[in-house]
């Protein structure tokens, strides 16, 4: 099969868990005899097109900034949707695979899948719908109306979490929605060494608003007067940084939180979380959550809130964490009981965790792609 996924931004330029996601099923399907593309925003110096692995990448125009004032740019989506046309229309590929957001992209690529006689299919990571306005206030109507519109662009579509599945029903009725989740390595997982840098509680993602970190900092206040040796690593970057830095010192946490920013090497993160005891992830709005599952997978319960629209919880379960009413009194006693059942909590997440691996992934994903091909 010739194979093309489209997005704006391509790992490992750009680190999350949809650009993980398309990396990772890119180079197994390539194993596996097809021609595999990805189209998407350049974040490197250089060719615009180039192959590595036997997965060949085209930037369709230079990147630009993810975030306006804390918000996902408009600009950005503009200037992709203007971009992408043309380098696919170009080419004709049996499956195009197109991720939701930033949504106004989907609309030139089903364009170009049916000029091309292409078949479209859109992989949702969330579905916003109300938060909608919550995000942008009443301008919020025009995001709902566009996320609408783009669940009817193709009649097939892949959630990647059971709450994305429920919530793309109600946009589109007739949309034939497919349940293929996100995954990780578990073989690579398994070779890399705990770091040298302990902490007992992790978190890792990108530090922006709808990860909630405020939580798990209000939480570690708590957590400290019980413990007061406690330590805890925010790993990651984004617009929420600084102020983030400065509500911990100012809560008198400075000597419990290291903000290590952005780790470009990622076994760098698995090597963090083999040597932490409790991953948090007080995340309200969550399409799948890898980065909870790879801590699974080295041995930690993961923390998350009771939030709707996290999908984080599909993931946990009494064995494998605990799912906590979204305060930080809640959270810092989840936290402290997972830190204190770690040790007999780590073979069950492990486990768990086995049944995403990406290989796994790949053939539920190549054999959905074969039964559209045939019709």
């Amino acid at each position: 099969m010739r194979i093309a996924f489209v997005y704006d931004a391509i790992y490992p330029y750009c680190v999350g868990g949809v650009e993980k996601r398309i990396a990772e099923l890119s180079q197994r399907l390539v194993r596996r005899g097809h021609d595999v593309h990805i189209f998407g925003l350049m974040a490197w110096e250089g060719p615009t097109s180039f192959t590595r692995e036997g997965v060949h990448y085209h930037g369709v125009g230079k990147t630009c900034p993810f975030y306006t004032e804390g918000r996902r740019s408009i600009r950005e989506a503009l200037y992709l949707a203007m971009k992408i046309f043309p380098p696919l229309a170009r080419q004709t590929f049996d499956i195009i695979d197109c991720q939701n957001f930033p949504y106004l992209h989907c609309f030139p690529v089903a364009l170009a899948a049916k000029m091309r006689k292409s078949r479209l299919v859109i992989t949702w990571h969330e579905v916003w719908n109300e938060y909608w306005y919550e995000y942008l206030g009443t301008v919020g109507f025009f995001g709902r109306l566009i996320e609408t519109f783009t669940s009817r662009l193709s009649y097939k579509a892949v959630a990647v979490s059971k709450a994305t599945c429920t919530d793309l029903h109600t946009l589109s009725d007739r949309t034939d929605i497919t349940l293929i989740p996100n995954g990780i390595d578990t073989n690579h997982i398994e070779k890399v060494l705990p770091s040298g840098i302990t902490s007992d509680i992790l978190y890792s993602g990108r530090l922006i608003r709808e990860k909630n970190i405020d939580l798990l900092i209000e939480a570690l206040v708590l957590v400290k007067e019980e413990l007061p040796a406690v330590t805890c690593i925010i790993a990651g970057d984004g617009p929420e940084k600084t102020r983030l830095e400065n509500r911990a010192k100012d809560l008198g946490l400075s000597d419990n939180t290291c903000f290590r920013g952005f780790v470009r090497d990622h076994d760098d993160v698995l090597a963090l979380m083999k040597s932490s005891r409790v991953f948090a992830s007080p995340s309200v709005r969550e399409g799948f959550g890898i980065a909870p599952l790879e801590a699974m997978a080295c041995g930690l319960p993961v923390v998350t809130g009771d939030a709707r629209n996290n999908a984080v919880r599909e993931l946990v379960n009494t064995k494998t964490g605990i799912i906590t009413h979204l305060s930080p009194e809640t959270f810092a006693e989840s936290i402290i009981s997972c830190m204190q059942k770690s040790d007999e909590m780590r073979g069950e997440c492990i486990s768990f965790a086995a049944d995403y691996d990406w290989d796994v992934i790949a053939k539920k994903l190549e054999s959905y792609y074969a039964d559209i091909i045939e019709g």
